[in-house]
């Protein structure tokens, strides 16, 4: 059974199950992001816990196909590099795991912030909309949108 399992999983089939799984997460924090489903659910270690479930399982199996992992430092040699490590499947989906668990806890945590200054739900959409497709521009229009409700600017709150 658990060959079957292991089987199941390859790297595309862990792409479209990482792409799937994260979506009833982002429509919980998009459409409901003051219920309880969202505090405990999705805001909440568990889909930080299901995404690093997978991430391992990425290393293990790369790991198994003799992954050269000291490789991976040579992203820091320049852009060419970086170009040259994408082309590798594992390194791939372990990147693509790894961004798409940043921006859902920073979707979460722009949840979080934003019920500390009671702010309407339907400001939130856009930027979690943009934060979920490109994470930095949207977490740049939730602190614009923030500025007026926390009537200040500060820099390292």
């Amino acid at each position: 059974m658990i060959e079957e399992i292991y089987n199941y999983f390859s790297l595309e089939m862990l792409y479209y199950w990482v792409n799937l799984g994260v979506l009833p997460f982002w429509l919980i924090l998009i459409f409901f992001p003051n219920s309880n489903i969202s505090r405990y659910f999705v805001t909440s270690i568990f889909p930080i816990l299901i995404l690093s479930g997978s991430y391992i399982f990425v290393l293990y199996k790369s790991y198994l196909n003799s992954y050269d992992f000291i490789n991976n430092f040579s992203l820091y040699l320049g852009i060419n590099y970086l170009s040259d490590l994408f082309t590798n499947k594992s390194y791939l989906m372990m990147f693509w795991i790894h961004f798409v668990s940043i921006n859902l806890f920073v979707g979460g945590w722009i949840v979080k912030d934003s019920q500390k200054f009671s702010m309407n739900k339907i400001l939130l959409i856009l930027p979690l909309i943009i934060t979920y497709l490109i994470g930095p521009i949207g977490l740049f229009f939730y602190w614009l949108i923030r500025i007026f409700y926390a009537k200040n600017i500060n820099l390292y709150d």
